[in-house]
């Protein structure tokens, strides 16, 4: 059986969306939209994974990132 990490437990990221995804390239739109943003100033807390660090530094100048 495969051990899944949840919220609890792990280390997590609040990341808010900080600039507007106007005139933003496609790709960094899918990616804030895969990290669950949808308005400005709205937050989030993600499990700190390769994947989600990945699509913070991809858009690192639309969000804000606190550990």
């Amino acid at each position: 059986m495969a051990k899944t990490q949840g919220n609890s437990g792990g280390k997590t990221l609040k990341v808010t969306l900080v600039r507007s995804l106007i005139g933003t390239r496609p790709e960094h739109r899918a990616s804030v939209r895969g990290l669950g943003l949808r308005r400005l100033n709205q937050s989030v807390e993600l499990v700190d994974t390769p994947a989600v660090r990945g699509m913070v530094n991809k858009v690192a100048y639309l969000v804000r990132c606190e550990g």
